[in-house]
């Protein structure tokens, strides 16, 4: 009777947590299709009041000023996160490689930029970027503009997460799979990209996803760092404090893309997991003479 209830509870638990999460994520793709024709589109004043049906908040959204945030916030979170997959990669291969005090020392400095808080990231980022403008304008030469300065500052945020999600994989990897493959002729470049890569690809995508995510989400860093002030994220904050309100479909639209990718990734996973579990099992029915009974 106990284990029975507090099963009962896990599972309450589970769907409340669920519940929190999720509903106003729900409610924001219901009322993107709102009609806030009239005053400000997402307000304390009008969130809640359904207006009609329309396809308008999506019809408009990429125009003005709104279509430019959303398209350049695509483009750096592109850029950035494949630039950071490639760097965080080659970073967790070189990092695995070292001994074992040096390994832990670098990992735990990686781990600062995660744990950092954001403001302070992106005050120093601001100063450093600063400095750097001061240096060049004294020297007589072009200052680092400011989506130049977005790249940077995202790719830099995002490498720790591809690092810390492709290390796990490489310690569940084989040391032996790299000088297997030397023994069999490869150089070491190809041993790297025809053996070590694809043994790992399960964290490098992982690693990618987070480092999509990250730069989609990031507010404060984008903030301090540019005065470009198109960016999505921005975007949104100035238009929510002003007269002219926020468009619900942005938000819609930036979820959509993330849940399909996270979903196809995950399935990816389980349908690989199921492979090998059924190769497991065809090898443990395998008879003395090879056959499969």
């Amino acid at each position: 009777m106990v284990k029975r209830a507090a099963r009962s509870l896990k599972y309450v638990y589970l769907a409340l947590m669920l519940f929190f999460l999720y509903v106003p994520i729900l409610y924001l793709i219901v009322f993107s299709f709102n009609d806030f024709s009239t005053g400000r589109r997402i307000s304390y004043a009008n969130l809640g009041r359904w207006k009609g049906f329309t396809l308008q908040n999506y019809t408009t959204l990429f125009t003005g000023e709104a279509g430019q945030a959303l398209l350049l916030t695509l483009e750096i979170a592109a850029i950035s996160s494949v630039a950071a997959t490639l760097i965080g990669t080659a970073a967790a291969i070189g990092i695995y490689a070292m001994k074992k005090r040096t390994r832990n020392v670098v990992l735990n400095i990686s781990q600062l930029p995660m744990v950092n808080p954001d403001l302070v990231t992106g005050i120093t980022f601001m100063m450093l970027f600063a400095f750097v403008n001061s240096v060049l304008v004294s020297l007589g030469t072009k200052q680092v503009g400011d989506y130049v300065k977005l790249l940077i500052a995202h790719i830099s945020f995002s490498i720790p997460y591809v690092i810390f999600s492709v290390m796990p994989r490489l310690r569940q990897s084989s040391d032996l799979l790299y000088e297997a493959a030397m023994d069999l002729g490869c150089s070491p470049m190809q041993a790297l990209l025809k053996a070590v890569i694809p043994d790992i690809m399960p964290g490098i995508t992982s690693g990618f996803v987070m480092a999509l995510t990250m730069s989609l989400d990031d507010f404060v860093v984008s903030y301090f760092v540019s005065d470009l002030r198109s960016v999505l994220s921005v975007y949104i904050y100035s238009a929510a404090r002003g007269a002219r309100g926020v468009n619900p479909a942005l938000a819609t639209v930036i979820f959509i893309p993330l849940v399909t990718l996270l979903l196809a990734v995950n399935f990816r996973r389980l349908a690989k997991e199921r492979e090998y579990e059924i190769q497991n099992k065809k090898v443990k029915l395998k008879d003395k003479g090879g056959n499969i009974q």
